[in-house]
C-alpha cells in the first residue's frame, strides 16, 4: 500500500475523533456553564431565604422594635413583633425582674388598671407630685385591658404596704382572664417562653444598640422597675383623636362590676384611702364609672371639665393631653392622698390600729357641668 492510500484511509477516523474531542470540549463547558449557573441559583436561594428570615425578623419579634429605652431602671415590656408582644405580664406573674415587687410592696400609693391608666399617670407631673410631696408610688396597670383577676393575684403574693390605692374604673372590675393571663395559668412553658423573651432582651438591647438601623420602629413600651411608669416609642404618626364621653350608663355593666369590686376592695383595700377615677378616651364610659362609684359608697374623681383632650389612637391619651390630665388630677386628688398619708404616719408613729378607715367620701368630682 502506497502512502496516498494510507493517507486515504487515515481521513474518515480523524473526523470522528475530531468530533469525539469537540463534543467532549463542548460538554465540559455545559458541565461547567451548569455547575456555574446551579451555584448561581442557590446563591439566589440562599441570598432570598436569608433577605425573607432577615425580614421576618425585623417585623415579627423583638427585632421590630427599637432599644433606646433600656436603662438600668427600664426593662422592654411589650413589642409590637407578632411573635414577642407582651412581657411584663409574666414578668410579674414569674417574678423575674429584679426590684419590682420590693417597689410595689413599699410604695405608699398604688395605681391598678389598666394600660390607659399607665399612659396616663407616666408623666412628668406624676413624677413631681410624688416628689414634692416625699411619698413613693407604683403604676401597677397592665395592656391587654387587664382587671382585678390579674392584679388581685400579684396583690395576694406581694401583701402591699399602700396607704392609697388609686383604680381607673374602666374595665377593671371583671374576674375574665385576658389572652396572655390564660397563656400564663394554663400553658405549661408559659414561663419557659417568658424567660426566653427575658433572654432576648439582652441580644436585642445589644444589636440594635450598636447597629439602629437593623431593627425596625414598631411601637414598644419600656417599663420602670422603681414605679412602674410607661415609656413608649414607636407612635409618631398616629393621628389624635379627640376625647368624648358617652352620656349613658349601662346598668347592666355597672351592676356586675360593683359586685366584684365590693369582694376586691374588701379583700386588698379594707383601711386603706381608695381613689376611683376614670381616664378619659374617645367614648368615656362616664355616667358607668359614677355608678360603679356609687354602688361601692364612693365617689369618682376625673377632671372631666378639662377641655382639648385627645388621644393617641382612640385609647390612650396622647402626651400632651396625658401631662394636662394628670396635673388636673393630682390638683383635685392631691389634698385627699397627702390627708391619707399624714393620717397613717400618724396612726403608725401613735402605735393605733392602722386596720382603719380613714375617709367614708375619700375623694371629691371635679367637674363643672351644671346639674
Amino acid at each position: 500500500m502506497n502512502s496516498q492510500s494510507a493517507e486515504r484511509l487515515k481521513r474518515p477516523m480523524v473526523k470522528p475523533a475530531l468530533a469525539l474531542l469537540l463534543s467532549k470540549a463542548w460538554g465540559r463547558a455545559w458541565d461547567s456553564l451548569f455547575a456555574h449557573r446551579l451555584v448561581v441559583y442557590i446563591c439566589v436561594l440562599l441570598a432570598a431565604s436569608v433577605g425573607a428570615y432577615g425580614y421576618w425578623v425585623r417585623t415579627h419579634t423583638i427585632f421590630a422594635c427599637q432599644a433606646d429605652g433600656y436603662s438600668a431602671e427600664r426593662y422592654l415590656a411589650y413589642c409590637n413583633g407578632a411573635n414577642y408582644a407582651e412581657y411584663e405580664h409574666g414578668a410579674f406573674y414569674f417574678n423575674m425582674e429584679p426590684f419590682v415587687e420590693d417597689s410595689v410592696r413599699n410604695a405608699d400609693v398604688l395605681f391598678l388598671g389598666n394600660s390607659r391608666l399607665q399612659v396616663a399617670f407616666s408623666t412628668a407631673p406624676t413624677a413631681q407630685w410624688f416628689s414634692a410631696n416625699s411619698a413613693r408610688y407604683y403604676l401597677l396597670g397592665f395592656s391587654y385591658y387587664e382587671n382585678a383577676f390579674f392584679e388581685g393575684l400579684l396583690l395576694s403574693r406581694i401583701h402591699p404596704r399602700a396607704r392609697v390605692y388609686i383604680i381607673n374604673v374602666n374595665d377593671f372590675f371583671d374576674n375574665s382572664e385576658t389572652v396572655p393571663v390564660q397563656t400564663i395559668l394554663h400553658d405549661s412553658k408559659a414561663q419557659d417562653q417568658y424567660k426566653l423573651k427575658k433572654l432576648w432582651q439582652d441580644v436585642h438591647e445589644r444589636v440594635c444598640g450598636t447597629f439602629k438601623a437593623l431593627c425596625g420602629n414598631k411601637f414598644v413600651i419600656f417599663r420602670s422597675r422603681v414605679n412602674g411608669t410607661y415609656h413608649t416609642e414607636g407612635m409618631a404618626g398616629s393621628k389624635p383623636v379627640p376625647v368624648s364621653y358617652d352620656p349613658v350608663a349601662d346598668q347592666n355593666a355597672a351592676g356586675s362590676s360593683i359586685a366584684i369590686a365590693i369582694d376586691f376592695l374588701s379583700r386588698f383595700t379594707r383601711g386603706k384611702c381608695v381613689i376611683l377615677t376614670i381616664v378619659p378616651y374617645v367614648g368615656t364610659k362616664i355616667e358607668t364609672a359614677e355608678a360603679i362609684a356609687r354602688g361601692v359608697g364612693l365617689k369618682l374623681v376625673t377632671p372631666r371639665s378639662l377641655e382639648g383632650l385627645h388621644t393617641a389612637d382612640g385609647f390612650h391619651l396622647d402626651q400632651p393631653s396625658a401631662r394636662r390630665w394628670s396635673q388636673a388630677f393630682f390638683q383635685v386628688a392631691g389634698p385627699e392622698i397627702r390627708s391619707c398619708l399624714d393620717h397613717r404616719d400618724t396612726a403608725e408613729r401613735e402605735g393605733t390600729n392602722a386596720d382603719f378607715k380613714f375617709h367614708a367620701d375619700p375623694v371629691v368630682r371635679l367637674t363643672n357641668r351644671k346639674e
